[in-house]
Protein backbone atom coordinates (compact mmCIF):
# COMPACT_ATOMS: atom_id res chain seq x y z
CA UNK A 1 0.00 0.00 0.00
CA UNK A 2 1.66 3.30 -1.36
CA UNK A 3 0.51 6.30 1.20
CA UNK A 4 1.59 9.80 0.82
CA UNK A 5 1.52 12.01 3.55
CA UNK A 6 0.92 16.22 2.23
CA UNK A 7 0.59 19.45 3.23
CA UNK A 8 0.62 22.79 1.78
CA UNK A 9 1.00 26.10 2.88
CA UNK A 10 -0.53 28.81 0.83
CA UNK A 11 -1.11 32.60 0.49
CA UNK A 12 -4.14 32.49 2.83
CA UNK A 13 -7.11 30.88 3.77
CA UNK A 14 -9.99 30.90 0.83
CA UNK A 15 -8.46 30.02 -2.80
CA UNK A 16 -12.29 31.39 -3.33
CA UNK A 17 -10.56 34.68 -3.02
CA UNK A 18 -7.57 33.93 -5.38
CA UNK A 19 -4.64 33.17 -2.75
CA UNK A 20 -3.13 29.84 -3.84
CA UNK A 21 -0.34 27.08 -3.13
CA UNK A 22 3.32 28.48 -2.10
CA UNK A 23 4.63 24.93 -0.85
CA UNK A 24 3.59 21.58 -1.27
CA UNK A 25 5.63 18.74 1.12
CA UNK A 26 4.98 15.36 0.90
CA UNK A 27 6.55 12.10 2.49
CA UNK A 28 6.18 8.43 1.20
CA UNK A 29 4.92 5.35 2.92
CA UNK A 30 4.89 1.67 1.95
CA UNK A 31 3.37 -0.70 3.78
CA UNK A 32 3.48 1.76 6.32
CA UNK A 33 7.14 2.60 6.38
CA UNK A 34 8.44 5.74 5.54
CA UNK A 35 10.27 5.16 2.57
CA UNK A 36 12.58 8.91 2.18
CA UNK A 37 10.89 9.74 -1.06
CA UNK A 38 10.16 12.82 -0.31
CA UNK A 39 8.60 15.61 -2.70
CA UNK A 40 9.55 19.46 -1.66
CA UNK A 41 8.56 22.45 -3.46
CA UNK A 42 8.01 26.18 -3.30
CA UNK A 43 5.51 28.23 -6.05
CA UNK A 44 6.00 31.59 -6.90
CA UNK A 45 2.03 32.33 -6.74
CA UNK A 46 2.15 35.80 -8.76
CA UNK A 47 0.11 37.51 -5.90
CA UNK A 48 1.03 39.15 -2.14
CA UNK A 49 0.91 36.90 0.81
CA UNK A 50 -1.21 37.99 3.46
CA UNK A 51 0.33 38.96 6.43
CA UNK A 52 -1.42 36.40 8.80
CA UNK A 53 -0.31 33.73 6.52
CA UNK A 54 3.67 34.61 6.68
CA UNK A 55 3.05 34.80 10.29
CA UNK A 56 2.61 31.05 10.55
CA UNK A 57 4.58 29.84 8.00
CA UNK A 58 7.25 32.40 7.70
CA UNK A 59 6.93 32.28 3.88
CA UNK A 60 8.04 35.52 2.38
CA UNK A 61 6.65 37.30 -1.36
CA UNK A 62 10.48 37.75 -2.00
CA UNK A 63 11.29 34.60 -0.77
CA UNK A 64 9.36 32.74 -3.70
CA UNK A 65 10.04 35.78 -6.37
CA UNK A 66 12.31 33.41 -8.34
CA UNK A 67 10.68 29.96 -7.52
CA UNK A 68 8.55 27.97 -10.31
CA UNK A 69 4.68 28.41 -11.14
CA UNK A 70 2.07 25.80 -10.58
CA UNK A 71 1.85 24.52 -14.30
CA UNK A 72 5.61 24.11 -13.97
CA UNK A 73 5.89 21.77 -11.23
CA UNK A 74 2.09 20.42 -11.89
CA UNK A 75 3.52 17.10 -14.43
CA UNK A 76 5.98 16.25 -11.25
CA UNK A 77 3.34 16.39 -8.49
CA UNK A 78 0.69 14.14 -10.12
CA UNK A 79 3.30 11.53 -11.29
CA UNK A 80 4.09 11.42 -7.59
CA UNK A 81 1.00 11.00 -6.09
CA UNK A 82 -0.73 9.25 -8.66
CA UNK A 83 -2.50 5.77 -7.93
CA UNK A 84 -1.63 6.91 -4.00
CA UNK A 85 -3.50 6.97 -1.01
CA UNK A 86 -3.31 10.85 0.15
CA UNK A 87 -3.09 11.42 3.76
CA UNK A 88 -3.74 14.86 5.03
CA UNK A 89 -5.19 16.97 8.20
CA UNK A 90 -7.88 18.29 7.27
CA UNK A 91 -7.67 17.49 3.97
CA UNK A 92 -10.77 19.81 2.45
CA UNK A 93 -8.40 22.77 2.81
CA UNK A 94 -5.32 21.20 0.90
CA UNK A 95 -7.73 19.40 -1.47
CA UNK A 96 -9.38 22.43 -2.26
CA UNK A 97 -6.29 24.62 -2.74
CA UNK A 98 -5.04 21.75 -5.41
CA UNK A 99 -7.97 21.04 -7.23
CA UNK A 100 -8.48 25.44 -7.54
CA UNK A 101 -4.56 25.53 -9.19
CA UNK A 102 -5.49 22.55 -11.51
CA UNK A 103 -8.32 24.20 -12.25
CA UNK A 104 -6.95 27.24 -13.62
CA UNK A 105 -4.09 25.73 -15.48
CA UNK A 106 -4.56 26.73 -19.57
CA UNK A 107 -5.87 22.19 -19.77
CA UNK A 108 -7.18 21.18 -16.44
CA UNK A 109 -6.19 17.49 -16.04
CA UNK A 110 -8.66 16.96 -13.67
CA UNK A 111 -9.00 17.01 -10.38
CA UNK A 112 -7.57 15.52 -7.27
CA UNK A 113 -9.72 12.43 -7.00
CA UNK A 114 -8.79 11.81 -10.77
CA UNK A 115 -5.58 11.18 -9.53
CA UNK A 116 -5.51 9.34 -5.59
CA UNK A 117 -7.90 8.76 -3.00
CA UNK A 118 -7.64 11.01 0.10
CA UNK A 119 -7.76 9.94 3.97
CA UNK A 120 -8.22 12.73 6.18
CA UNK A 121 -6.51 12.58 9.59
CA UNK A 122 -8.79 14.95 11.46
CA UNK A 123 -11.98 13.28 10.50
CA UNK A 124 -10.21 9.89 12.06
CA UNK A 125 -9.24 11.57 15.16
CA UNK A 126 -13.06 13.09 15.96
CA UNK A 127 -13.98 9.48 15.44
CA UNK A 128 -11.31 8.33 17.79
CA UNK A 129 -11.20 10.61 20.06
CA UNK A 130 -14.82 13.13 19.82
CA UNK A 131 -15.07 16.03 21.99
CA UNK A 132 -11.71 16.50 22.32
CA UNK A 133 -8.47 18.99 20.37
CA UNK A 134 -7.45 17.23 17.50
CA UNK A 135 -5.09 19.43 16.27
CA UNK A 136 -1.64 18.03 15.06
CA UNK A 137 -0.09 19.89 17.84
CA UNK A 138 -2.65 18.17 20.06
CA UNK A 139 -2.56 14.84 18.76
CA UNK A 140 1.34 15.02 18.98
CA UNK A 141 0.88 15.75 22.65
CA UNK A 142 -1.45 12.98 22.93
CA UNK A 143 0.74 9.99 20.72
CA UNK A 144 3.96 11.22 23.11
CA UNK A 145 5.70 12.95 19.96
CA UNK A 146 8.03 15.61 20.39
CA UNK A 147 7.19 18.73 17.62
CA UNK A 148 8.88 20.76 20.45
CA UNK A 149 10.47 22.25 17.29
CA UNK A 150 7.73 23.18 15.81
CA UNK A 151 8.13 26.90 16.21
CA UNK A 152 6.81 27.56 12.79
CA UNK A 153 4.55 26.01 9.86
CA UNK A 154 6.35 24.09 6.97
CA UNK A 155 4.78 21.70 4.30
CA UNK A 156 7.25 19.11 4.81
CA UNK A 157 7.95 19.12 8.62
CA UNK A 158 4.45 19.07 8.82
CA UNK A 159 4.03 16.00 6.90
CA UNK A 160 6.68 14.00 8.43
CA UNK A 161 5.03 14.96 11.52
CA UNK A 162 1.78 14.02 10.66
CA UNK A 163 3.09 10.61 9.04
CA UNK A 164 4.13 9.82 13.15
CA UNK A 165 0.87 10.75 14.19
CA UNK A 166 -0.99 8.54 11.67
CA UNK A 167 1.41 5.72 12.38
CA UNK A 168 0.13 6.30 16.54
CA UNK A 169 -3.32 6.45 15.75
CA UNK A 170 -3.33 3.54 13.73
CA UNK A 171 -1.28 1.67 16.02
CA UNK A 172 2.27 1.62 14.26
CA UNK A 173 5.59 2.50 15.59
CA UNK A 174 6.76 5.82 15.92
CA UNK A 175 9.71 7.59 16.68
CA UNK A 176 9.20 9.15 19.77
CA UNK A 177 12.46 11.21 20.49
CA UNK A 178 12.94 12.27 16.60
CA UNK A 179 16.34 13.12 17.38
CA UNK A 180 17.20 13.40 13.49
CA UNK A 181 14.95 17.20 13.29
CA UNK A 182 18.22 18.42 15.68
CA UNK A 183 20.18 18.91 12.81
CA UNK A 184 16.82 20.45 10.67
CA UNK A 185 17.01 23.49 13.51
CA UNK A 186 20.07 24.24 12.38
CA UNK A 187 22.31 23.31 9.61
CA UNK A 188 19.40 23.36 7.06
CA UNK A 189 18.33 26.16 6.56
CA UNK A 190 18.61 28.10 3.51
CA UNK A 191 19.16 31.80 2.24
CA UNK A 192 15.11 32.60 3.23
CA UNK A 193 15.40 30.89 6.74
CA UNK A 194 13.25 28.31 5.55
CA UNK A 195 13.79 25.07 7.32
CA UNK A 196 14.50 22.01 5.11
CA UNK A 197 14.56 18.29 6.43
CA UNK A 198 17.89 16.05 5.83
CA UNK A 199 18.00 13.85 3.26
CA UNK A 200 18.67 10.55 4.98
CA UNK A 201 17.40 9.48 7.95
CA UNK A 202 17.52 6.00 10.01
CA UNK A 203 14.60 3.42 9.15
CA UNK A 204 11.88 2.86 11.66
CA UNK A 205 12.41 -0.05 13.73
CA UNK A 206 9.25 -2.21 13.61
CA UNK A 207 8.88 -4.32 17.33
CA UNK A 208 6.23 -7.32 17.26
CA UNK A 209 4.64 -8.88 20.15
CA UNK A 210 5.48 -12.47 20.89
CA UNK A 211 2.41 -15.01 21.38
CA UNK A 212 3.38 -14.21 24.98
CA UNK A 213 2.48 -10.91 25.49
CA UNK A 214 -0.69 -11.21 22.93
CA UNK A 215 -2.91 -13.91 25.18
CA UNK A 216 -1.38 -11.89 28.43
CA UNK A 217 -2.94 -9.16 26.32
CA UNK A 218 -5.96 -10.62 25.55
CA UNK A 219 -6.99 -11.65 29.00
CA UNK A 220 -6.33 -8.41 30.60
CA UNK A 221 -9.09 -6.93 28.09
CA UNK A 222 -11.14 -10.34 28.73
CA UNK A 223 -11.34 -9.19 32.39
CA UNK A 224 -11.57 -5.06 32.02
CA UNK A 225 -14.45 -5.97 29.90
CA UNK A 226 -15.98 -8.20 32.23
CA UNK A 227 -15.63 -5.26 34.67
CA UNK A 228 -17.61 -2.80 32.89
CA UNK A 229 -20.32 -4.87 31.56
CA UNK A 230 -19.03 -5.59 28.33
CA UNK A 231 -18.99 -2.04 27.26
CA UNK A 232 -15.80 -1.99 26.20
CA UNK A 233 -15.19 -0.65 22.67
CA UNK A 234 -11.52 -1.63 21.94
CA UNK A 235 -12.54 -5.24 22.66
Amino acid sequence: MRQIILDTETTGLEPTQGHKIIEIGCVEMIDRKLTGNHYHVYINPHREIDDGAIEVHGITNEFLQDKPLFKDIVDDFLEYVKDSELVIHNAPFDIGFLNSELKQLAKPPGVMSDFCSVLDTLVLARQMHPGQKNSLDALCKRYFIDNSHRDLHGALLDSEILAEVYLGMTGGQTDLTLTHRQDYLTANRDEGGIRRLPEKRAPFKVLKSSQQELDAHQLYLDELSKSNGGKLIWH
